[in-house]
């Protein structure tokens, strides 16, 4: 029998074969497309730290936590303070059915692959990734939002910022000669220099940690994704504090922060909600461009490791200009970022004011954020109005046809994505 006798006696088969089974097997019934979803990962700025309406967490129990009171510990999951102002609830994601918001406050690299319960200061959570599987059952996650790096294992940023309000405290309301205030050691009232707030080789050590802690998200992703289609956006971070203040708090009955000791103009930027030394803010604006350093390594690293994956890196350094705290008179109204506000004892009720009071009083409600640090945690992060402008940044990020996306708001408050 010749080649192609036996190949079209072959076909022949093949497709008497094919009639029959059309003939007798039913058709199988058509699955059901999974809803899309929406999913944020990370820390607090993408959490909806300082927003506001915070919604209950399930803890590592599988007990949904509601708020515990100011007076519980900060391990609390709660404490996560996942907004439904966050970002991504505020963001225009057309397609996108549902939203999942599995990010908590304070959130390092460490926690995306390990329950933050194990480690030192961590919240009584799940692993985000054990937590993404269990979104990656039920939906088609189209879109993810990954906020990682300003905490890791070498600095937070929770740390760097009380280091610097302290120490401004500090030298606003100690004088030199006032020898009893050391004799527990040294009070540090110098301004914040770059080293005090991250090293290069911390910075280097933070990248790699990122950088370990994003693959394992996109591995995840690989394996649970329904579609295997997905975007994820890398935003970095934005300083809540101006490249300078407004003049009005540059001093006040006289003095400036270059001098000893000047409660009146301490009070007035406490108040305003930046108590910080002028000469700390170009080292705060290094580290924020340090971290967006990081998170854009981060990016590019995993792209060259994934050259199939879709992976955005948003820049909003600038979303919040001109808005920031103390750059205009009137701050912190109509500012994009949460004041810096301190309890005295976990009451509840927020010290708007420290006029009047003297240095027990000061170490006194210090001392309130110290062992209470969910009465402070808010300080220093974008509020609902900031949330509502990181989303339009994350909108455009979504929709970008390229993978380098910055977000800048100009001087009549728009906000252009590019």
């Amino acid at each position: 029998m010749s080649v192609f006798r036996r190949t079209a006696l072959a076909v022949a088969l093949v497709v008497a074969s094919a009639g029959l089974t059309t003939a007798t097997t039913p058709p199988a019934p058509a699955t059901a497309a999974l809803p899309t979803a929406a999913v944020a990962l990370g820390d607090s700025f993408v959490s909806g730290e300082g927003a506001g309406a915070y919604a209950p967490v399930v803890d590592v129990g599988g007990t949904a936590r509601s708020f515990p009171g100011w007076s519980a510990p900060n391990s609390d999951a709660f404490f996560c303070h996942r907004s439904a102002n966050a970002s991504l609830h505020r963001a225009s994601l057309p397609g996108i059915q549902d939203r999942f918001n599995l990010a908590c406050s304070g959130g390092q690299p460490y926690d995306i692959a390990a329950a933050s319960a194990t480690r030192a200061k961590g919240r009584q959570v799940a692993a985000q990734l054990d937590q993404l599987r269990a979104v990656g059952r039920t939906h088609d996650i189209d879109l993810v939002l990954v906020g990682l790096g300003s905490n890791n294992s070498s600095f937070t940023f929770g740390s760097v910022a009380e280091k610097c309000a302290n120490r401004f405290i500090a030298d606003a309301w100690t004088g030199w000669w006032e020898f009893w205030a050391y004799l527990g050691g040294p009070v540090p009232q110098q301004p914040c220099a770059d080293a005090d707030l991250a090293t290069g080789a911390q910075l280097s050590a933070a990248i790699a940690e990122t950088t370990n802690a994003a693959r394992q998200i996109l591995t995840t992703l690989a394996q649970i994704d329904a579609d295997g289609q997905h975007r994820i956006v890398f935003q970095d971070y934005t300083n809540p504090l101006p490249p300078d203040l407004y003049p009005s708090f540059h001093e006040e009955d006289g003095r400036a922060d270059d001098r000893d000791k000047f409660r009146d103009l301490g009070a007035e930027r406490y108040a305003g909600g930046c108590p910080i030394h002028r000469a700390s803010l170009a080292p705060g604006h290094r580290f924020s461009t340090g971290l967006g350093t990081l998170v854009k390594s981060a990016r590019d690293a995993l792209a060259v490791e994934f050259p199939r994956a879709d992976l955005v890196y948003l820049n909003v350094q600038r979303a919040f200009d001109g808005a920031r705290l103390c750059e205009q008179p009137t701050s912190p109204s109509g500012t994009l970022a949460t004041p810096i506000r301190l309890q005295d004892g976990p009451s509840g009720v927020f010290v708007t004011s420290l006029s009047g009071k003297d240095k027990i009083d000061i170490q006194r409600i210090a001392n309130t954020c110290v062992s209470y640090f969910q009465t402070c945690q808010e300080s220093w992060h974008p509020n609902a109005a900031g949330h509502q402008v990181l989303g339009q940044c994350l909108s455009g990020a979504a929709g970008a046809n390229v993978r380098d996306v910055s977000c800048v708001r100009g001087p009549d408050g728009r906000i252009t994505v590019s």
